[in-house]
């Protein structure tokens, strides 16, 4: 089995890269690329990014064709793809980040700031908090409601179908921090830094 992480020079993913090899243990390839044929033969596919929607998005249309197979392999082929922070925000059809910017439009919805509530809670939101699994998602398997993972922004998404939402954190309001919609999985916090129980959701992902 192939797992591909796109690079689409959206940021340092070593971190990404690291932690899906330490779990794959050398029994599942873990392959590093932008080149669009090897992505559309593997058999998931995670999209990571850091940074601003916009600059995510510009850097992922830098790349001729990116979008459209990236789009072919989750929504046509429906195989499997996590998208980390900014790559889950990223499935949204409009983010507002610096400018109005269009999205991959996989799940109906929007990318906005966080309410901070007149500066009540600093942005952006960094840290360790705990996660309200909302529904059986596979990506959770094993791993115990409140749990806590590693967050860094200061935007959400909202999606319109409130049933794709697979967990919740409370940060000035409840936000979304993990979607699941047929064979697509968000997470907003970022599993590779959210030590042991982060690595089992990323194995999780690999052994669906």
């Amino acid at each position: 089995m192939k797992v591909t992480i796109v690079d689409y020079n959206s940021g340092n993913i070593s971190s990404v890269i690291n932690s899906f090899k330490e779990v794959a243990k050398g029994k599942v390839n873990i392959e590093v690329t932008s080149d669009l044929k090897k992505i559309e033969s593997s058999d998931k596919v995670v999209l990571p990014g850091q940074g601003s929607f916009k600059s995510c998005v510009d850097a992922l249309n830098k790349i001729s064709g990116l979008a459209e197979t990236l789009n072919e392999f989750a929504i046509i082929n429906k195989k499997p793809l996590l998208g980390i922070c900014v790559g889950l925000q990223m499935f949204a059809e409009i983010g507002y980040e610096e400018t109005e910017t269009k999205g991959l439009g996989w799940i109906s919805g929007k990318v906005s700031k966080m309410d901070n509530q007149k500066g009540k809670y600093k942005l952006p939101h960094i840290g360790w908090n705990q996660i309200n699994i909302v529904k059986d998602s596979k990506i959770f398997k094993d791993i115990e409601n409140n749990s806590h993972m590693y967050f860094v922004h200061s935007y959400e998404f909202i999606p319109k179908d409130k049933n794709v939402i697979s967990a919740t954190t409370d940060y000035s309001s409840s936000i979304v921090c993990s979607v699941e919609k047929e064979n697509i999985f968000g997470t907003q916090f970022h599993p590779e830094k959210s030590d042991k129980i982060g690595l089992k959701i990323i194995n999780n992902f690999i052994i669906l």
